[in-house]
């Protein structure tokens, strides 16, 4: 295994496990759904930080020799970048959907709070 390789793997992984923290208040039935999506999201993240070095380093635009002239075409790195970060914001979103929202959690302490008051002798 070269050392690119494992560098990357270690990067996805790494990226994994910060992304996990934010998703632990997940509940049980989500956390499996949400496992993949999060696979999926580490892995796009570095691969969008290595399309993005080179599209900094080549720019969006390849200039391909003809003969004669040049053609200007948009560089395949840069068609790949923009689908990725599309995908990478469909999940992002998919994945915020399935946090507890603010409403849920100010409900679960209410209904906490009223058992508690109902549980005492008046």
């Amino acid at each position: 295994m070269s050392n690119k390789k494992l560098s990357k793997e270690k990067r996805i992984k790494k990226e994994k496990e910060n992304l996990k923290g934010i998703y632990k208040e997940l509940e049980e039935d989500k956390k499996a759904i949400a496992d993949g999506l999060l696979d999926e999201l580490a892995f796009i993240r570095i691969s969008l930080e290595e399309i993005k070095v080179d599209l900094l380093e080549h720019g969006f635009v390849d200039i391909m020799p003809q003969g004669d002239y040049e053609i200007r075409r948009e560089d395949p790195a840069s068609k790949s970048y923009i689908k990725l970060l599309q995908k990478y914001k469909d999940i992002t979103k998919d994945l915020i959907k399935m946090l507890p929202q603010e409403e849920d959690i100010k409900d679960e302490k209410l209904d906490i709070l009223e058992q508690f008051a109902n549980s005492r002798p008046d």
